[in-house]
Order: C-alpha cells, then structure tokens, then sequence
C-alpha cells in the first residue's frame, strides 16, 4: 500500500473543493438550525437555485455571468419567502416537511423534458464559467505538497475559502448584534421573545434569507467547481451531509462547520484511500470485498465513527449540549 499517496490525498481533502461546498452549505444550516432553531432539510434547494440561477442566465440567455449570479441570489430569496411565509408561525416540524418536499420539487422541475430548452434537462448545463476562469491569476500549479493543486482547482479553493472566511464573518457579527442575541432567545423559547414584544416570524424569516444566502454560495462553488450543473447533483443527501458536517463540528459555533467538513471529507479521503489499497495489494481478501464496494463500506465505516460521536459527544467537537435542543412547539 502506498501510504504516502494515501495520506496526501486525505490531507488535499482537508482543504478541498468538497470540504468548501459542504462548508458553506453547513454555515447556512448553522443560522437556521443551530441559531435559531429551524429544521431546514432542504438546503440542497438553496444551492441548485443559485447554481441554476447563474448557469441559466449565462448558458440559455447569453447574458453576463455576474448578472447570473445575482439572479441566483435572488432566486434564493425567493424560495426562502415561498418556504418561509406558510410554515414559520407553525411548529418547526412543517418547516422540516416543506422543505425537504421543496427540494425534491425543484430538482426535479430542473431535470423535466417539458424544461429541457431553459435548464437541459437531466443533462444540466456547461460553459456558463468561462468569465470566472478568465479571472484566474493562476498560471501553473500552486502550493506545496501535500498541498498541491492545479491552477483551476487552487483558483476554485482561493475563491471558495476566501468566501467561508467572509461568512464567518458575517455570522460572527450577525450573532453579536441585537438581532443576533434575539435569534438565539427564539431558539430556546420563542414564546418568551413574543411576549416582550418581538416579532418571532420576522426574525425567522430573516434567518431563513440569511441562512440560505450563506448556503447558496455553495452552490456557486459547487457549479463553477464542476464547470457544470446537472439536478442529480442535488440531491437530498447534500442536506444530510451538511447536517453531518454541522453537528460533528458543532451547532452554533462559528467555527463548527469549518472544522466539521474538513475531517468529514478527510476521513472519508482516508477510508477510501486505505481500502482500495487493501484491495489491491490483497490485504483485504475478495470474498470479504472488492473495489466496487469501497465506495459503500467508506460510508458504512464513516457511519459507524459518527453514531459513535453521537453517542459519547452528541453536541459535537465544539458544540454545547444545550446549543441542540429545540423548542419545537
């Protein structure tokens, strides 16, 4: 087995462009979940908006890719008062349901025939990036191994840490303000803040735009990563890994979501890496597994560690017992 390349892989995923997508998939999360105790489970539908937002303007309409990415935007606020206006004066559990639902629908409308003009239907989009690659300063491969990438990757891992840098930021100061502290009083008792006079359903409702404007620039990530857009990608289980992400890091900790996607995506890098050498250099025999199913017992194993998280440290690395529970009412 070669170590040295199976190490070197787990630490290039430490940094990147899946511990980037799924890390500011997670900050959004973290505004709705850990802050304010939304049950969101449809940020997938947050980031294919964006993604669609952008790559549709500029690969269906010709228009100009930074015009793209504020249509994403604004795609995004959309959705979140579409979502947020029916189900947050209700129990957190419709917001739960409603959002999964909506993620679903909204894969599915990018993926129909009747649409296939607009948004390609199962085969998505391409060649909506050229504007952000020419844009790249890169030249030749940048870093220092392990750290090494090509100059397309290190200028995706440039602009996509510079922005989990910036939503840090943002949720750091948004957390310290007075609208911050009344986010964090909805989460423990709303009733409490209704009854000095605050208005829980506007503050919701900002915390849902905020949340999935955070998140949404995942999407842009993930897209201009791909150089592509196609709604499988969008799949449900890029909630549930933000999920994982955020509570493995820790909910309501700014930096939570960082170092949760980063030993995430590093552990799995790991798992993969050292049973496709077990079986290749036969360590692991062919009547326990083959290499068709290193991709399934990754995530089995990887499973397995985070049940066990659950278990013994539940808050997660950084989190606070308390940060995880819900008024629910």
């Amino acid at each position: 087995m070669d170590w040295t390349n199976v190490l070197s892989d787990a630490l290039r995923a430490l940094v990147g462009s899946e511990a980037v997508v799924y890390t500011l998939a997670a900050i959004g999360l973290n505004v709705h979940f850990g802050y304010t105790g939304l049950l969101n489970f449809g940020q997938a539908a947050f980031m294919a908006v964006a993604a669609y937002g952008m790559a549709t303007i500029v690969t269906t309409f010709g228009l100009p890719f930074w015009l793209g990415v504020l249509v994403g935007f604004a795609g995004v606020v959309v959705l979140a008062l579409l979502l947020g206006i029916p189900t947050l004066r209700l129990r957190a559990d419709y917001l739960a349901i409603v959002t999964i639902a909506a993620a679903e629908i909204i894969r599915l409308i990018f993926r129909s025939v009747t649409l296939r003009e607009t948004f390609g239907g199962s085969s998505g989009l391409s060649g909506f990036s050229n504007d952000f690659y020419d844009l790249n300063p890169y030249s030749d491969r940048v870093g220092i191994p392990p750290f090494e990438f090509d100059a397309r990757n290190a200028w995706v891992l440039t602009v996509g840490w510079a922005l989990v840098i910036i939503a840090c930021l943002v949720v750091w100061a948004l957390m310290r303000s007075p609208g911050g502290r009344v986010i964090k009083a909805i989460r423990e008792d709303e009733d409490a803040v209704r009854s000095l006079g605050k208005n829980v359903y506007s503050y919701k409702m900002q915390s849902l735009i905020i949340g999935g404007l955070l998140g949404s620039l995942g999407g842009f990530v993930f897209a201009l990563a791909q150089a592509a857009v196609q709604p499988d990608l969008f799949s449900p289980n890029i909630t549930f890994f933000a999920y994982t992400v955020l509570i493995l890091g820790g909910a309501a900790r700014v930096l939570g979501p960082v170092v949760g996607a980063m030993i995430f995506w590093c552990l799995l890098q790991l798992t993969a890496g050292l049973l496709s050498g077990g079986v290749r250099t036969g360590t692991i025999p062919d009547w326990l597994m083959d290499s068709n199913d290193v991709g399934a017992v990754r995530f089995m194993l990887v499973g397995i560690a985070l049940l066990l998280l659950l278990v013994y440290r539940p808050q997660g690395i950084f989190g606070d017992r308390k940060e995880i529970a819900l008024d629910a009412r």
